[in-house]
């Protein structure tokens, strides 16, 4: 059997961003390790705020007085370069902040008179198997510890085995949310807890309180964790506390259930307000026990299977080593063999998303599901102008097709709530979603009327995410899903851009007016720094690439559709995208200065990658103007940054740039990372202890991000051609990949030594025949693909 993939840990975690994490897409819990373990628990629907949140803020902003014609001043305004009146008009379309992720509940497991086997590794991670092993001992007898989260079980299953009737363990839950109830029995715990209604972020300090209880009438957000156990020993409780004796085996099961999780399962089913608190809690204890009355084999057997199924097929082998146990410093944060650090960050951003993200369930969020504050970086919420986007860059090119769905339910939630914000907001059909959203699918402005227009004001951000949808289309090629599912979002937000775009009066064109460039500034005409002008960079290639998607989803689909007509007649008056006096690509739509042009965010590269707009091969003009932006922005920077820049050169075929940044990346984020000069005003970031990305502070996006950047650097399928290894940097002469996806419904395998390309298959996902271009070092090959056959590329 091959040897699986398996990062280990020296010591148990001391603080929380050094513990492992595990996760089925909903439970997700960070677990620390050692004789007294703490597994840090978060239920992926565990939020602040409710199903109406949405609706209340866009009322009370229409009351306020925002709407069309306001609108109508704000353009005005900025056509006669009254900034300062457009802004002020402008920040009265801010409403309050989305909501947060939250914390939910922390179950101890104190093992008494245990200690981490000697010459063991305290923590050791299956990335291929997604479970944690542990070896200890107490008083010499030697103990082991499993620990996953199973889907199919519903639970976190933690499984003790000794050779000898050894242990004594104590159980423990709490949570730092209100209380709402406790029970402890001989065979159990139950916690249950309220959310509040409202959560401010924690860049608000002056909003007091932070949170928000529902006190009175009204249907709270109740949630409820329920652990079981099973042993060979003898239980008692004392006070809070379940006690297991003499147990030679044992086994922990934790399940959760919230009021939230119903409403998401069914939005228009009446669960949130139906179901009663017993109910909630009924379905977590009947979980428990249920998974209790399975054997652990049979339950380890099962979510082991699930894994298969579920998680990727994609591996990466970059170097001469893959399968074993590498420790997490000393082999990958300070170790010296490049090619298994990339392969372990690019395994590591595929096993996180696939533990965060799962059909059924909700989206991954600016951390995944794991978070142990009350009041987290950002919320913890989804943020929409690059970093939700980012975390399903790797879904569809590592066959990641579990993870993709709950962007697709998320993206549907914000366009049932983005629908009346674009109709009663801004005057206009479709659907509409800014910088921010959360659970509840939030898609109006946030701010409080001061947040800063770079980042508050952006209509683009549900532009942005349909092309993430398309992206799941043009990966599996599954027409059923492009036509129930993809394109009606698609439809949505396009109808929004065609009522967003106005007449330009100076070119007879079209313009996007206010527009921004996310969290950017340049020098205003009076020299001051400005966010508000027209028809940014990225404003144009989000709605042209949307345009001619959607032109191409009407014709693959046949159908007789009149936004066809609208859709050609607005690209043919749509801006091209141009490069400026300095050779760069433009970023706004006059010849403005930047702030800082080593800005953090690369926004108008957006038509270069992830989008298609640019390309070395079909624009090269273009292409070299990207080059050039990218040239100015620097390296250096923070985890989602690296990534998008290392994609951004694999893109454009420059490998060593993009190896020279992955190196970048691997900086560990410690004391020593504080001698780097900030970029942008911001810190370095780096990898933390547990090979988390980090902005500072934690963000998971950097994780993904890297995953779909290595991926890019060895196949890519933009543009009608197979690429492979396009940006192979020389430091990388040998490697493997199984089971990359590319456009069309496509998978790749390729092999390299010397490199050079050995062997490359490429498999049909789609059933259906087809005709391929493929391209390696500048050989262009035309080859029929059968369906669900296999070619194998001349020469290889």
């Amino acid at each position: 059997m091959t040897p699986t993939l398996r990062l280990a840990w020296a010591r148990p975690a001391r603080e929380w961003v050094e513990a492992t994490p595990l996760g089925n897409g909903r439970i997700g819990a960070m677990a620390f390790g050692g004789a007294q373990a703490r597994f840090q628990v978060n239920d992926a629907t565990v939020w602040s705020g409710h199903p109406d949140g949405p609706a209340d803020a866009l009322d009370d902003l229409i009351a306020g007085g925002a709407g069309p014609a306001r609108l109508a001043e704000i353009r005005a305004a900025i056509d006669a370069e009254d900034l300062r009146r457009a802004e002020a008009l402008l920040m009265g379309f801010q409403g309050p902040y989305s909501q947060e992720f939250l914390p939910f509940v922390d179950l101890v497991v104190d093992t008494r008179g245990a200690a981490t086997a000697p010459g063991r590794a305290a923590r050791v991670l299956d990335l291929d198997e997604a479970h944690l092993s542990e070896a200890l001992h107490v008083d010499g007898v030697a103990v082991t510890r499993r620990s996953y989260v199973s889907a199919p079980a519903g639970c976190l299953l933690v499984e003790y085995t000794a050779d000898s009737p050894v242990l004594d363990v104590d159980l423990r839950l709490s949570t730092p949310l209100r209380q709402a109830g406790r029970d402890t029995s001989t065979t159990g715990l139950i916690l249950d807890a309220v959310a509040p209604v409202d959560g401010a972020p924690a860049h608000e300090p002056s909003v007091v309180p932070a949170h928000r209880y529902l006190d009175g009438a009204g249907f709270d957000h109740f949630a409820t964790a329920a652990l079981a156990v099973r042993s060979d020993g003898t239980h008692g409780s004392a006070g809070d506390t379940l006690q297991i004796r003499g147990a030679s085996r044992l086994l922990i099961a934790l399940s959760t259930s919230s009021r939230a999780a119903l409403w998401w399962a069914d939005p228009d089913g009446g669960g949130w307000r139906t179901s009663s608190r017993e109910e909630i809690r009924e379905h977590a204890r009947s979980t428990a026990a249920a998974a209790l009355r399975r054997t652990a084999d049979e339950l380890f057997a099962e979510h082991l299977a699930d894994v298969r199924d579920h998680a990727s097929g994609a591996r990466f082998a970059i170097g001469s080593r893959r399968g074993g146990t590498w420790d997490t410093d000393t082999d990958v944060l300070r170790g010296d063999d490049e090619g298994l650090r990339a392969t372990v960050l690019a395994e590591y951003g595929r096993y996180l998303l696939a533990a965060a993200s799962r059909t059924g369930g909700p989206a991954a969020n600016l951390q995944g599901i794991w978070n142990d504050e009350l009041r987290p970086p950002w919320s913890s919420n989804y943020t929409i102008n690059i970093n939700t986007q980012m975390n399903y860059w790797p879904a569809p090119v590592a066959g990641l097709d579990h993870a993709a769905e709950p962007l697709t339910e998320l993206v549907r939630r914000m366009a049932r709530t983005g629908s009346e914000v674009a109709a009663r907001l801004y005057g206009a059909r479709g659907w509409v979603a800014h910088h921010n959203s959360d659970l509840w699918g939030w898609s109006l402005p946030v701010g409080m009327g001061h947040g800063g227009p770079s980042w508050a004001m952006w209509m683009m951000g549900g532009v942005w995410l349909t092309h993430n949808l398309w992206d799941r289309y043009e990966f599996t090629g599954d027409r059923d899903l492009l036509a129930h599912t993809v394109w009606p979002l698609m439809r949505g937000a396009a109808l929004f851009c065609l009522d967003w775009l106005v007449d330009d009066p100076a070119t007879g064109g079209l313009r996007t007016i206010p527009s921004t460039s996310p969290e950017n500034l340049y020098v205003g005409p009076a020299g001051r720094p400005e966010a508000i002008g027209v028809s940014t960079t990225t404003d144009l290639a989000l709605i042209r690439a949307l345009f001619e998607r959607s032109r191409t989803a009407i014709a693959v689909l046949g159908a007789d559709d009149p936004i066809d007509a609208e859709l050609a007649a607005a690209l043919d008056r749509l801006p091209r995208l141009a490069a400026g006096p300095d050779g760069r690509l433009r970023e706004w739509s006059t010849d403005a200065a930047d702030v800082d042009p080593h800005h953090r965010h690369l926004s108008p590269l957006v038509a270069l990658y992830p989008l298609d707009l640019i390309d070395p091969a079909r624009t090269p003009d273009l292409a070299d103007a990207a080059r050039r932006f990218l040239d100015r922005r620097g390296p250096g920077a923070m985890g989602w940054s690296w990534a998008w820049k290392v994609a951004l050169r694999a893109r454009l075929g420059d490998a060593d740039h993009a190896r020279e940044l992955l190196l970048e990346a691997f900086t560990p984020f410690d004391r020593d990372h504080r001698r780097l000069a900030p970029v942008d005003g911001s810190e370095w970031g780096g990898l933390l202890p547990n090979l988390f990305s980090t902005h500072p502070p934690f963000q998971i996006d950097g994780n993904y991000g890297f995953t779909a950047a290595i991926a890019e650097m060895l196949v890519q399928s933009h543009g009608g051609r197979l690429r492979l290894l396009p940006a192979l940097p020389a430091a990388w002469p040998e490697g493997q990949v199984t089971g990359l996806r590319a456009r069309g419904g496509r998978e790749v395998d390729l092999a390299w030594s010397g490199g050079v390309l050995e062997r490359a298959a490429v498999r049909d996902r789609t059933g259906l025949a087809q005709r391929i271009t493929v391209e390696h070092d500048g050989q262009m090959y035309e080859l029929d693909l059968p369906p669900h056959g296999e070619v194998i590329l001349p020469g290889a």
